[in-house]
């Protein structure tokens, strides 16, 4: 497959059509818990699942979200260039956190993120799991562990990585989850964010 205007077209819409699966919405509603919109942050994603009390069902979420990013980077960084894998990485994140099933509000992207570093290079993966953990051990914030994280990997990408495409690729992913997190990061600022295991007021 070459990088022509029908492989661009077809990589757009698998990656974006993947990415786009509000797993989190879905799983919740099959297991009657209501509309995850309607709760917590009213964020798809699995940390807001986890509100509903439903601890199989939060890790079900993180583990469909992961499987996304897995899916659609190895599938088309075997079958096609570095240009359509760091495509593919960019839509089926954009896909996670702007569903057009949802008028593009969807989820935060952090899970899925890990996946596509993961799935890019393992060593970009270990770096997001050492940061967020660290980073959540000393502060109990999850955003601020997603964001450090994030930020841990687009340095650690373009020290570690040889494609300038896969470079940018990352380095806009930093910028979507970032974006994502603006109102967390207005909370953190101020003080008002709720720490990992407080109740959200």
């Amino acid at each position: 497959m070459f990088d022509d205007v029908g492989s661009v077209f077809l990589v757009a819409c698998f990656s974006y059509g993947l990415g786009s699966i509000p797993f989190g919405l879905i799983l919740t509603k099959m297991a009657g818990a209501g509309d995850i919109r309607q709760i917590g942050s009213g964020n798809i994603g699995a940390t807001n699942v986890l509100r509903t009390g439903n601890k199989k069902l939060a890790i079900a979420t993180l583990i469909c979200d992961a499987s996304k990013g897995v899916a659609v980077v190895w599938l088309v960084g075997q079958t096609t260039t570095p240009t359509l894998t760091a495509l593919a990485s960019i839509l089926v994140v954009a896909g996670h956190c702007f569903p057009i099933w949802l008028k593009f509000n969807g989820g935060k992207g952090v899970a899925t993120s890990l996946a596509v570093m993961a799935t890019l290079d393992l060593r970009l993966g270990a770096v997001f799991v050492f940061v967020w953990l660290m980073t959540a051990f000393l502060s109990r914030y999850s955003s601020l562990s997603a964001l450090l994280a994030m930020a841990a990997c687009v340095v650690a990408g373009f020290g570690l990585l040889d494609s300038s495409m896969i470079k940018i690729a990352i380095l806009l992913l930093g910028g979507i989850v970032w974006s994502r997190h603006h109102t967390n990061i207005g909370r953190l600022l101020s003080g008002a964010e709720t720490k990992i295991g407080a109740k959200k007021p």
